[in-house]
C-alpha cells in the first residue's frame, strides 16, 4: 500500500512537472508571435489580427534567414490548398494564403511553435504564426540593365574555361602572400600592372613582368572580333572567392582605367548588385562563362558588388533557377535561394594615361573640387535664403516630380501608427504631403493636404486625394481648425533657423487646443548608438522597398515667402542654434560660405549642403532642363546623361528639433524620439 501510494505520488510530481514545462512553452510561443507582429507592423505597416483568415504571416521562415521557397511550400502545403505563398528579399517572413479559411487555421494549429530543420543548413528554427488579412503587394514591373551595361552568355566554352582558371597559378608565393594581407575577403593575382590597394589605382611606372597568360591573350581577340570590346586592356585583375565572400560596392577609380571595364565569371553563377546614386539598386544574375561588359553610365557612376553582406546563397528567381542570364525583380511570388559555389573573376580594364574628363563630375576623382565655384552660398539674409530654396528646393521638386513619386510609396510604420491612433472624423492636414503617401492611411480621418510643388500636387489629384498648392509658411488653412497635423521631411529644406520655426509656428496655429502635430527631419547623426541607418547601410534592401522605408526622406515643399520675423524669433533661434552646438554635434562649419555636395550613403560633414539627386531620363517632366551639365545636341554624351539636380539640406544635430519646439510657448512637446536616421517630435498645443 505505501509502495502503491509513493507511485502515485512519483506520477502526480511528474504529471505535474510535464504541465508546468507545456505552460512555459506555450508561455514562450505567445511571446515570439507577438514579437513577429511588432516585426512585421514596423517593417511593412501590417498589421496581425487575433480572428481567423486565410492569410498566415509565417516567422522565421524567409528568405532573409535561410529558408528555400521549395521547402517552405512542401511544409504548408500539407494542411490545403495553398493559392499564394509570398516571400520578400532579405525578411525573416513569409506569407502564406489557403483556399479557405479552415485549412488556414489547420495550419495555424499544427505549425505555430513547431521545430523544422532548414534544409540546406541542417539548423534547426521554430516557425511562429499569426493571421493577417489580405497581404497585398505591389506589382513587379521588370527591371531593366543600368545604361551602358551589357551580359553576355556562354562566352566561352567549357574547355576554354578549364583553360583559363588551369592558367593561374595560386601557389604562395610572394606577391600572393602580400596581397592576402590586404585582401582578407578573396585571393587575387595582378597581370599588367601593380595596384595600389591603399588609393585604388595602379602604378603606372611599375609594369608587372610577363604579361597576360596565353589564353587571356586569345579570348581578349575573341572579344575584340566580336565586336564585345572596342580597345585591347593592358590589366587584369584575376579574383577567386570562396562560398560566402566577395567585394563591396565600388565604382572603379575613373582616373585609373579607361570607360570600358569586361569581368569573365568563371566556375560559378552568381548574382552581382549594382546601385545607383540615388539608392536605386539592380540585381543581375551572372550566369558561369558569361561576360559582363561595364560602359558609360554603369561604369563611371552605378557602384556594383559581388555579396554586399558575407552570405552562402543569393536570392533569385525560382522560375530561372540556375540559368538564364537578367535582372532579379523584387517578384515576392517567384523568389528562392541559390547556395554559392566557389568563383573565379578575370577582370579586364585599360590603364587611363589622362585625367578624367566624364560627365559624371560628382563621383569623378579626377574632377573633384571643380565644381566649387558654380556652387551656391550659405544664405545671409532672408532674401538669398528665399532664393536659395526657390532654386534648390522649390524648382528641383517641380522636375523630379514624376521620378521623386515613383520612389515613394513605402509609409513609415510610427508616421503609420501616429495617424491611426487618431480618433474617427479627425481633420488632419498634411503639410508637405509630396505624392500623397499618407493621405490614405486611415480611411477613417478626413486629410487634406498641401505641397509647393504643383506637380506633385497633380499625382495626389490623379489618385483621388485632396491637396492643394501652398507654402508650409503661410498654409491657407483656418486657425485652430485642425485635430492633428504632420509634418514629414520638410522642415530641413529651409535654410535658416528663423524660417525653420516659423514653419513650427505655422504648425502650431492649425491646430486646436489639444490638436498634435508630428515632425520628422533628417539627422546629422546617421549613426545612433552605434547602430547605423538604413541611409548608411542600405544595401541589402534597396530592392527598393524601392523596398523600402525611403531613407532618403526628400519631401518637395517649401517657401519663398518671408516668415513673420520678430525679435523674439531671432533671440529663439539663436539660442537653439547654441543648444545644439552644445550637444557636441560635428558639423563643420563651410570655410567659404560655399554648400558642400554631399556624397550620397555616406555620414554628413556639414549640417548645411547639397543633396544630389539623378534623375532617370524617362522619368524627367516634359520641358524641363538640367543646366548642370550640358553636350551637343544628338551626341552620344547627350543622349547617355542622366541629369544632376542639387536639393538644399539642413540636417539636424541631436536636441535642435527639440529645443526650436520648446522655444515656442503655445505648444509642448509630447515625446521625441530618433526613427532611421530622423529626429522625431510630437507636439501638443496648449
Amino acid at each position: 500500500m505505501a509502495a502503491s501510494s509513493q507511485i502515485t505520488s512519483m506520477e502526480v510530481g511528474k504529471t505535474s512537472q510535464d504541465h508546468l514545462k507545456v505552460h512555459k512553452m506555450k508561455k514562450k510561443v505567445l511571446r515570439k508571435q507577438v514579437r513577429a507582429q511588432h516585426t512585421l507592423m514596423r517593417h511593412e505597416g501590417i498589421e496581425c489580427v487575433s480572428h481567423a483568415t486565410q492569410s498566415l504571416v509565417v516567422a522565421n521562415a524567409g528568405l532573409g534567414n535561410g529558408m528555400s521557397r521549395h521547402q517552405l511550400f512542401r511544409i504548408v502545403e500539407e494542411y490545403g490548398l495553398v493559392e499564394t505563398l509570398l516571400m520578400p528579399p532579405n525578411k525573416p517572413y513569409s506569407f502564406v494564403k489557403y483556399g479557405t479559411t479552415e485549412e488556414a487555421k489547420k495550419a495555424f494549429d499544427a505549425l505555430n511553435g513547431k521545430e523544422v530543420t532548414r534544409e540546406d543548413f541542417g539548423q534547426n528554427i521554430v516557425l511562429y504564426i499569426n493571421f493577417v488579412e489580405k497581404v497585398f503587394w505591389k506589382n513587379v514591373v521588370p527591371t531593366s540593365l543600368p545604361p551602358g551595361l551589357t551580359v553576355v552568355e556562354k562566352v566561352i566554352s567549357p574547355e576554354e574555361e578549364r583553360r583559363m582558371l588551369e592558367s593561374i597559378d595560386w601557389t604562395e608565393d610572394e606577391d600572393t602572400q602580400n596581397a592576402q594581407k590586404t585582401l582578407k575577403h578573396r585571393r587575387v593575382k595582378h597581370f599588367g600592372y601593380e595596384f595600389c590597394y591603399n588609393s585604388n589605382n595602379v602604378d603606372k611606372d611599375k609594369p608587372l613582368p610577363g604579361g597576360f597568360p596565353g589564353i587571356c591573350n586569345l579570348f581578349l581577340e575573341k572579344c575584340l572580333k566580336r565586336g564585345y570590346i572596342k580597345h585591347k586592356p593592358d590589366q587584369l585583375t584575376v579574383n577567386q572567392y570562396e562560398p560566402g565572400q566577395g567585394i563591396p560596392p565600388h565604382i572603379d577609380t575613373h582616373s585609373a582605367f579607361e570607360d570600358e571595364i569586361i569581368s569573365l565569371s568563371l566556375g560559378a553563377e552568381i548574382v552581382m548588385d549594382f546601385k545607383h546614386p540615388d539608392g536605386h539598386t539592380v540585381a543581375i544574375m551572372l550566369p558561369r562563362r558569361s561576360l559582363l561588359v561595364m560602359a558609360g553610365e554603369s561604369r563611371y557612376l552605378w557602384t556594383h558588388g559581388y555579396m554586399i553582406t558575407p552570405r552562402k546563397y543569393d536570392v533569385i528567381q525560382a522560375s530561372e533557377l540556375g540559368q538564364k542570364v537578367g535582372t532579379i525583380t523584387a517578384d515576392v511570388g517567384d523568389l528562392t535561394l541559390n547556395r554559392r559555389e566557389t568563383r573565379t573573376s578575370f577582370t579586364f580594364r585599360k590603364v587611363r594615361r589622362s585625367p578624367c574628363n566624364c560627365i559624371y563630375s560628382s563621383v569623378c576623382d579626377s574632377q573633384k573640387g571643380q565644381q566649387r565655384q558654380g556652387q551656391p552660398s550659405f544664405p545671409l539674409s532672408e532674401m538669398e535664403a528665399s532664393k536659395l530654396e526657390q532654386e534648390h528646393v522649390h524648382r528641383v521638386y517641380e522636375e523630379i516630380a514624376a521620378h521623386f513619386s515613383s520612389t515613394r510609396h513605402s509609409p513609415w510604420p510610427q508616421i503609420v501608427e501616429f495617424l491611426r491612433s487618431l480618433p474617427k472624423g479627425a481633420i488632419v492636414a498634411d503639410i508637405g504631403c509630396g505624392n500623397g503617401k499618407y493621405l490614405g492611411i486611415n480611411k477613417d480621418l478626413y486629410m487634406i493636404g498641401c505641397d509647393r510643388s504643383k506637380n506633385l500636387v497633380d499625382i495626389c489629384g490623379e489618385k483621388d486625394f485632396q491637396a492643394f498648392v501652398c507654402d508650409a509658411l503661410s498654409v491657407p488653412i483656418r486657425s485652430g481648425s485642425c485635430d492633428a497635423c504632420i509634418s514629414i521631411a520638410v522642415i530641413h529644406h529651409f535654410s535658416t533657423a528663423e524660417r525653420r520655426l516659423a514653419t513650427i509656428r505655422e504648425l502650431a496655429r492649425l491646430l486646436r487646443p489639444g490638436g498634435t502635430a508630428l515632425i520628422y527631419v533628417w539627422a546629422m547623426e546617421q549613426e545612433y548608438k552605434k547602430q547605423k541607418s538604413k541611409y548608411l547601410k542600405e544595401k541589402n534592401d534597396s530592392k527598393g522597398k524601392e523596398e523600402e522605408i525611403n531613407t532618403d526622406t526628400a519631401r518637395g515643399l517649401l517657401s519663398d515667402q518671408m516668415p513673420d520675423g520678430s525679435s523674439q524669433d531671432s533671440a529663439s533661434s539663436d539660442q537653439l542654434l547654441n543648444d545644439s552646438k552644445g550637444k557636441g554635434c560635428d558639423a563643420k562649419p563651410v570655410a567659404d560660405s560655399r554648400l558642400p555636395v554631399h556624397t550620397n550613403r555616406t555620414s554628413f560633414h556639414s549640417q548645411d549642403l547639397l543633396v544630389p539627386w539623378h534623375l532617370k531620363s524617362d522619368t524627367k517632366k516634359k520641358g524641363a532642363s538640367a543646366d548642370i551639365l550640358s553636350f551637343p545636341a544628338g551626341s552620344k554624351e547627350s543622349q547617355e546623361l542622366s541629369p544632376v539636380f542639387h536639393r538644399y539640406y539642413h540636417v539636424f544635430c541631436e536636441g535642435e528639433l527639440e529645443a526650436a519646439c520648446r522655444s515656442l510657448d503655445c505648444v509642448r512637446v509630447q515625446k521625441s524620439y530618433y526613427d532611421q536616421g530622423n529626429w522625431c517630435v510630437v507636439l501638443e498645443k496648449l
